[in-house]
């Protein structure tokens, strides 16, 4: 039975962490298993002898030594008395630093490996925890003593990030890698899903929800997107992005101006006395109208505003920005159309 890649890389990368001398691509060739059993007398690639053998060894072989180096282990080359190179890991360049933390920062991981519990992240944020407790780091719930006083702090805490939607751990690895992505997306006012091909920035959660920014390529601008309207799987494709990202991604005020509720994007608009209590409560203050009968308000002003507007019908009428006003204009006439 053939021997799995895993534990072929793993074989390479022990010889070369335990060999005193550089081994030559022949001396690794008869010395790890599962090269002997890929291309050993007996399978039709006798050592010097079968020339197709030897090209798919050497292939192999640097396929496995790319594998390890972009896993991070520094592997040197260097030339044999032989002529032939020979490979090695040298300890001193695959060691890392000592881990220090003080109690605060050691505190914070804590923290920080608790919230993923919803997440296949947990997995891995408690086997890091593991890791830094048994090299001394004193993190919450470790033994007691007085370097360990923040973690003691919050080592009753037990914080939690709600991921119930299915969407979030593939638009965080898209982040992560800045993979554009394709999802099925239906809008809050929509009867059916479009589907978005969207460059993805950065997910944040903002009054319970889930978030992402990202550029919409369909309509080349930046977008929010809320996780619980996703309604399929989210698709990778291809890589690279078409537009700039910002230096800074703000999300939560994204998501604010987007959704109205920033105080730095507002709207005016005419309503009659009387009517649109709901509009009112929201207003930032009101004057009366140079038109008898009606109240001039300021609002704020986001996404899905036009929509709501128009259920007001001949009771609203938009002041200003020109562009929430051409917008409550376009939805009137479709629905006299209609």
């Amino acid at each position: 039975m053939a021997i799995a890649k895993a534990e072929r890389l793993m074989c390479l990368a022990l010889c070369l962490l335990g060999t005193a001398r550089p081994l030559s691509k022949r001396e690794l060739r008869t010395s790890i298993e599962a090269y002997v059993e890929a291309f050993g007398p007996g399978r039709g690639t006798a050592f010097g002898s079968d020339t197709s053998g030897e090209d798919a060894f050497n292939r192999m072989f640097e396929r496995d030594k790319d594998d390890l180096r972009e896993l991070g282990l520094v592997i040197d080359t260097v030339e044999g008395l032989d002529g032939e190179p020979g490979y090695l890991a040298r300890r001193d360049h695959n060691r890392l630093p000592p881990v220090t933390l003080d109690a605060e920062e050691a505190a914070a991981l804590g923290v920080a490996a608790k919230v993923w519990q919803q997440a296949r992240l947990a997995g891995a944020a408690s086997g890091a925890l593991q890791k830094l407790r048994a090299a001394g780091m004193p993190l919450a719930g470790a033994a007691d003593g007085p370097e360990n006083g923040a973690a003691e702090q919050v080592s009753a805490l037990e914080p939690r990030i709600p991921v119930r939607e299915a969407a979030f751990e593939p638009l965080m690895l898209a982040c992560r890698d800045r993979r554009p992505v394709v999802f099925p997306y239906r809008k809050a006012n929509a009867a059916r899903p479009e589907e978005r091909h969207v460059e993805p920035w950065q997910l944040e959660c903002w009054r319970g929800h889930w978030y992402l920014v990202g550029h919409d390529r369909g309509r080349d601008a930046e977008r929010v997107f809320r996780l619980s309207r996703i309604t399929g799987r989210v698709r990778h494709r291809g890589r690279g992005f078409t537009a700039e990202v910002p230096d800074r991604v703000t999300v939560r005020e994204t998501v604010e101006r987007w959704a109205g509720e920033s105080a730095d994007r507002s709207a005016l608009i005419r309503l009659r006395t009387g009517a649109g209590y709901p509009l009112r409560a929201r207003a930032y203050g009101s004057r009366e109208s140079v038109l008898p009968g009606w109240d001039e308000l300021e609002i704020p002003y986001g996404h899905g505003l036009d929509a709501w507007l128009v259920e007001f019908g001949p009771d609203v009428v938009v002041l200003e920005p020109a562009e929430l006003r051409a917008d409550v204009i376009d939805r009137l006439r479709a629905v006299a159309k209609g």
